[in-house]
């Protein structure tokens, strides 16, 4: 018994780290409110988006990075073919949501300054509010299984999907003129990222470990 309790406890420990970051994530979308700006509120609520990817990322490297103590544990249940490729993904969102954060937080002031009128305002929230719903349902109900890795794939999928959407509905409405480029960046990047780790999701995990295969 001792030792199936050891096994899991990584597991249990990268778990209770992504349900917190997912309730900071959750709660920092949420809570900015509207002042009549589409741009500013986007950013707003973004930039706590970012931030939850890279953290999500950052816990993931304790367990599949080859100096993390975690490393010996998550390589006894992962296949090199997964924990290679996706430390290279994992660390490619760090690097380009790092800079996207950055990229908006230079922009905010200007974009604050553009404003929206109250049915604009309305129709993207609904709209926002629909998807980040569907986000925050199907990160919760990603598999948690032994396989951190392939949990980690079932997280981020649909994290990355919102992002997709949520700079698609803003791009609906008039934006600032440099919030413009940073959501095509966002669009680019992101829908990028799904193919890679849908196909290592694919070609990795066992079908006991998916459910978030198209």
């Amino acid at each position: 018994m001792q030792n199936i309790q050891e096994q899991n406890k990584p597991s249990l420990t990268y778990l209770t780290c992504f349900d917190q970051i997912l309730q900071d994530m959750i709660r920092g979308m949420t809570n900015p409110r509207p002042h009549g700006s589409i741009s500013g509120l986007f950013i707003r609520q973004m930039i706590p988006h970012h931030e939850a990817a890279i953290r999500m990322s950052e816990n993931l490297l304790q367990y599949t990075a080859p100096s993390s103590k975690g490393h010996e544990c998550c390589r006894n249940t992962c296949e090199k073919d997964i924990i290679i490729p996706l430390n290279k993904i994992v660390k490619n969102i760090i690097e380009e949501q790092t800079r996207s954060i950055e990229n908006m937080k230079n922009a905010f002031f200007c974009c604050s300054e553009h404003e929206n009128n109250n049915q604009q305002m309305r129709r993207y929230l609904f709209s926002f509010r629909s998807i980040t719903q569907t986000m925050f349902t199907e990160m919760k109900k990603a598999p948690r299984t032994e396989r951190i890795p392939c949990d980690f794939l079932q997280e981020m999928i649909p994290h990355h999907e919102g992002a997709v959407r949520m700079s698609e509905n803003a791009l609906c409405f008039p934006l600032c003129p440099q919030l413009i480029p940073i959501l095509d960046a966002i669009i680019i990047s992101q829908k990028e990222g799904i193919r890679q780790m849908q196909k290592l999701l694919k070609t990795a995990c066992s079908p006991s470990d998916q459910n978030h295969i198209d």
